[in-house]
């Protein structure tokens, strides 16, 4: 689903600070102390090929207070799917140009200051003596190359700017004002600029434009860049400056880096090595530079297998590939293998849900599923209850994909509408909208003869997701319809829904679960083309008309409209009113089919690993999973001080 990277308009104003909370004055008190050398670099230090750490640091580098003060050394282990997931060291690294601190507050990061006029003009200044993984200074002009070399080069981004950067069609007016800073404008508010460059998938507005102008046109001896494109085997320069400088993809061990960590292991691999950044900007109070941790590993292993592998002790932090279900596999293997697993709360408006395709090809199967009493009907053929207990021990809240009790917004009626297991209902609701026959095996027949055998489409990624459709294969059985579940690869599952092959997936709901009337509720209405349960209407949205379909279905159109008006209203109980019409609908309609919320997420922390809350929030935007709580201060007690350690 569409993440929340719009967030809190109101919080905005804490960016006119020069660092995160608690960090003011903390500068002078780490440098008068001195800067203590990482143990493990000290080799490199003293024979001239990395310099000292006063002159890695950046002038000013942002200083941090940990729960604990920890100590240099060790390596984290984590299990991931796929070899793709190189990139979530990107998300757990959570090194970005203003990021949210574990309140869920935007503060700067990379960025020394953020200054904010009226929504409209907001200036960024950079670190004094910031540099990239490789030494390189990070400075403006890492900004200029993108917005002049890469988003104003036809060749490479012939869409233009990305959308994130217009506000009513129009990209901002970019400036250099010196070496450090740089400015955006607007010439109307963008309460959202700053959520997106904080997001778990953030915005990029910068490059290392050091290394870049290497696969660039403009700058590169045409020679030489005609035997790199050969030589990595690439159609044209084009799509080798995109391969090789792709930030979020995190698969280029060559492209510097600005996070804690850096990728030293080429894929494809089945152990990817990430190292440390000895460039990285962040030190702790008593004058160590993050991260504290030397490397981690990233073993692939197949998602099926890695609640096993992590409860037989493979990892020493994981939460990715686990689920509910593996809690009590898992908390049986504390004592033996050293860890202990805490359980997280989730932010999701629905830990699962269903999502009915209402762009689906099969015009059968479109009539059915633009039917509000069908969709109604099958809701109430839910028994949640059943499966809260059978699947969560009654854990976990039953009812709509909706905003959950902690949230300002949280009325009961949005989660409880249409949510009742009331199988006489939804017969009759079934029976009003003519699907009144039935073959030989009870199941009812579509008005063009086919039975109602529907095709729930997963990723395939969580046998929880098929535990809870057999559930509803069950109760759905008694009202006339069969599902059949089909587990794909995530890829195809995406695609096919996009295509509009897919007739109902399941995936989780809302992203976020706890918004307050100063987020847009855009995951409401037809905005992005990720929205499963109308991915051609959110994607014609989203490209301003040039792709997928006009919204041309009633409540989903009222829904884009009071969007649009969020967007231009300025008073708290405008966005108020808005929101709460906007939850209203999307529960009435049943646009999506919540089946429960709140539902805990195992979190599996060695003995030895501190810093890591035992209570956290595990979501992936706002939170980036374990990003908020920066795994850079996340240490080993027992890294030895034979050079790996403190001593």
């Amino acid at each position: 689903m569409m993440t929340l990277r719009r967030t809190l308009a109101a919080m905005l104003l804490l960016l006119s600070v020069t660092g995160p909370a608690g960090a003011a004055g903390e500068g002078a008190a780490a440098s008068a102390v001195g800067y203590r050398e990482t143990p493990s670099l000290r080799a490199r230090v003293e024979a001239g090929e990395l310099p000292p750490v006063a002159q890695r640091l950046p002038g000013e580098p942002s200083v941090v207070r940990p729960k604990e003060l920890g100590r240099h050394g060790g390596t984290l282990r984590m299990l991931m799917g796929r070899s793709k997931d190189t990139r979530q060291m990107v998300v757990y690294g959570y090194a970005r140009l203003v990021g949210y601190d574990d309140k869920f507050r935007i503060v700067p990061d990379l960025l020394a200051e953020v200054k904010v006029e009226h929504q409209r003009v907001f200036t960024l200044r950079l670190r004094r003596g910031h540099k990239w993984s490789d030494g390189h200074p990070f400075t403006a002009e890492d900004f200029r190359y993108f917005w002049e070399d890469v988003v104003g080069n036809k060749e490479l981004t012939p869409s233009g700017p990305p959308a994130a950067l217009l506000v009513n069609g129009k990209p901002p007016r970019f400036e250099v004002l010196d070496d450090l800073t740089v400015r955006y404008s607007w010439d109307y508010p963008n309460p959202f600029f700053l959520p997106h460059l904080a997001a778990a998938s953030p915005l990029y507005i910068y490059r290392p434009a050091h290394y870049l102008k290497q696969f660039h046109e403009r700058y590169a001896d045409p020679a030489e860049l005609a035997a790199r494109v050969k030589a990595e085997r690439q159609r044209n320069w084009v799509a080798l400056h995109y391969r090789q400088g792709h930030q979020y993809k995190n698969s280029n061990p060559d492209l510097p880096t600005l996070q804690p960590w850096k990728l030293v292991t080429p894929p494809p691999a089945n152990r990817f090595v990430f190292e440390r950044n000895a460039f990285f900007h962040r030190v702790d109070t008593a004058g160590r530079q993050l991260p504290y941790i030397d490397q981690v590993y990233l073993n692939i292993a197949s998602p099926g297998l890695i609640p096993t592998k992590v409860g037989t002790g493979d990892a020493d932090l994981q939460a990715r590939n686990l689920s509910f279900n593996n809690f009590t596999f898992l908390k049986q293997g504390e004592k033996r293998n050293d860890f202990q697993v805490h359980l997280w709360r989730t932010a999701k408006g629905a830990h699962l849900a269903l999502f009915p395709n209402l762009n689906v090809d099969d015009p059968g199967w479109r009539a059915l599923l633009r039917n509000v009493h069908f969709r109604r009907a099958l809701s109430l053929a839910v028994n949640r209850h059943e499966l809260n207990q059978v699947l969560y021990f009654g854990l976990a809240l039953e009812g709509n994909n909706s905003v959950l009790p902690q949230s300002p917004l949280y009325r009961p009626e949005y989660r409880e509408m249409w949510t009742e297991f009331d199988l006489k209902k939804a017969n009759r609701l079934l029976d009003q909208i003519g699907l009144t026959k039935r073959n030989d095996r009870g199941l009812r027949l579509m008005p063009d003869g086919r039975p109602l055998e529907i095709i729930v489409e997963t990723a395939g990624e969580s046998s929880e997701q098929a535990d809870a459709l057999e559930l509803v294969h069950d109760s759905w059985l008694r009202i006339g319809l069969k599902v059949h579940t089909k587990p794909l690869q995530r890829e195809v599952f995406r695609n096919r829904i996009f295509a509009g092959s897919t007739v109902m997936s399941v995936w989780s709901g809302l992203e976020n679960g706890l918004p307050t009337a100063d987020l847009s509720p855009n995951e409401l209405a037809p905005t992005d083309q990720n929205q499963l349960q109308w991915p051609k209407w959110g994607q014609y949205v989203q490209t301003k008309g040039q792709a997928g379909e006009r919204v041309n279905y009633g409540p989903a159109r009222a829904l884009k409209l009071l969007d649009g008006a969020w967007n231009k209203v300025s008073q708290d109980w405008e966005k108020e009113a808005i929101w709460h019409s906007m939850l209203r609908i999307y529960a009435d309609q049943v646009f999506s089919i919540g089946l429960v919320g709140g539902v805990p997420q195992p979190v599996v922390v060695s003995n030895h690993l501190h810093n890591v809350p035992e209570a956290g929030i595990y979501n992936w935007d706002p939170g980036a999973h374990f990003g908020i709580y920066r795994p850079d201060t996340f240490w080993f007690d027992n890294a030895g001080d034979d050079g790996r350690g403190e001593g």
